[in-house]
């Protein structure tokens, strides 16, 4: 019974968890910024970071 329910009803959309937020330039889910509502990747956010207004500090 339960193979049949599974065919005809769509899965439901997450909430949370690492396939919920994906990167907003490569869309990979690894490694995934969200603070401030960024939704970048690490590797891309270096890429972004001056253009976004932030500074590296040494």
């Amino acid at each position: 019974m339960a193979v049949i329910r599974s065919m005809f009803q769509p899965k439901k959309k997450r909430k949370h968890g690492r396939e919920n937020y994906r990167c907003r330039k490569c869309g990979t889910t690894k490694g995934v910024i969200r603070k401030y509502g960024i939704l970048l990747c690490r590797k891309c956010f270096r890429e972004e970071a001056k253009d976004l207004g932030f500074v590296q500090y040494n």
